[in-house]
């Protein structure tokens, strides 16, 4: 039920990459307001993703992904009847809301699963990928058939049966009773260099990710693809992280000696870059799988580390920081896109962030054994 409840959230999720952006887009914004809607509410997900991963560690993360639907219901209503920039940015809010809970719960939530730390992780981002695929699918075919007040009303809908599903999974192992604040935990992981460094590598893995939930669509549009054919390119993505997810998670492994993500960072780099340059389905799908594949085995690669350098009492802090990685990729990436389209073109822009991943690639390919020398890790404390 676990592992349903995450495919039903998920597809919810993917049904609004496709939605909110084109839905903005027939209202008239331009590039920067869009790129602007899908920016500002990142300042509120930042502290409330760290407030979501301390919740986990006292209430546990069942309780936080539950919550995470019944915004996810909150979301789809309020964009049913959402007009202009400001009702826009408040569904954006609510979303984001649903977002920065569910993630930092599932994982932690994952973590402690029987078997292989990896496998799960993995089994979780596959199920993931795989919900968000077919709800990227679907809802381009659901905007070109009922339009957008009926797709989101379904996407609220799919938040009740994401709620329902969590009810069947098994309550989490007791929490320890903590008298210190919620936040608390979070300046002795910092002062960590494996969580700093797993914070970079989270942004570079959600560089994909910020892009298609902002300027994928409207790059494909401008291009001239449909809502059902961008729709099914857009799930290439996925289709590749889900490929990825399954595939490496026997095999993807942390320390200072692995180039795994010195790998995968220049793979999402590439396919960023390249993506704009032909407009031919088969050059964008190839693309795209590259661009999934890229980003889930990086994905994969911060979660196992940030899990193996932390204590089971401050893993859903530990992973919430390396959401925190996800925040800023989502904060940044669509206000730069959304700059840069307004004044030099999207192609343009999508060039310039394949430069900005290739240079996280770099460092992340330098920091790796600064990030493991001397200091022990957290769980080592």
């Amino acid at each position: 039920m676990f592992f349903f409840a995450s495919l039903a959230w998920n597809f919810g999720l993917g049904m609004t990459w496709l939605a909110v952006p084109l839905y903005a887009y027939s209202q008239g914004l331009s590039n920067a307001e869009i790129g602007a809607l899908f920016a500002a509410p990142v300042f509120a997900q930042a502290p409330l993703n760290l407030v979501g991963g301390a919740y986990t560690d006292r209430i546990g993360g069942r309780r936080i992904m539950l919550g995470s639907c019944w915004a996810t219901v909150a979301a789809g209503v309020l964009f049913m009847f959402a007009q202009g920039f400001w009702m826009l940015l408040l569904g954006q809010l609510v979303l984001i809301l649903s977002r920065a809970a569910f993630w930092p719960a599932t994982w932690a939530m994952a973590s402690e699963l029987p078997g292989s730390r990896g496998v799960q992780l993995g089994r979780l981002n596959a199920v993931t990928n795989t919900g968000q695929i077919v709800g990227t699918a679907l809802g381009g075919f659901s905007l070109a058939v009922v339009g957008f007040k009926a797709t989101f009303g379904l996407l609220a809908l799919i938040g009740l049966v994401s709620f329902f599903a969590g009810l069947g999974t098994h309550p989490g192992p007791a929490r320890e009773r903590r008298t210190t604040g919620v936040l608390a935990g979070y300046l002795p992981l910092l002062r960590h260099r494996i969580i700093q460094y797993t914070v970079l590598c989270a942004y570079l893995s959600a560089l994909p990710f910020s892009l298609t939930i902002s300027f994928f669509p409207l790059l494909l549009s401008s291009f001239g693809y449909t809502e059902e054919s961008s729709g099914l390119l857009l799930a290439l993505r996925a289709v590749g992280s889900i490929a990825a997810s399954l595939l490496v998670a026997r095999f993807a492994r942390s320390g200072a000696e692995t180039l795994w993500p010195v790998v995968c960072g220049v793979i999402v780099a590439a396919s960023i870059g390249f993506l704009p340059v032909w407009n031919h389905p088969l050059p964008i799908g190839v693309c795209l799988l590259l661009v999934g594949a890229g980003s889930a085995a990086m994905t994969l690669y911060f979660q196992i580390t940030i899990s193996e350098a932390s204590a089971p009492g401050e893993r859903g802090s530990a992973l919430a920081l390396g959401g925190l990685g996800w925040s800023l990729s989502h904060f940044s990436t669509p206000l730069i896109m959304g700059v840069l389209a307004d004044r030099y073109g999207l192609v343009a822009g999508f060039y310039v962030i394949g430069v900005l991943a290739m240079a996280c690639a770099l460092v992340i390919a330098w920091a790796r054994r600064w990030a493991f020398a001397g200091a022990a890790s957290p769980a080592a404390r």
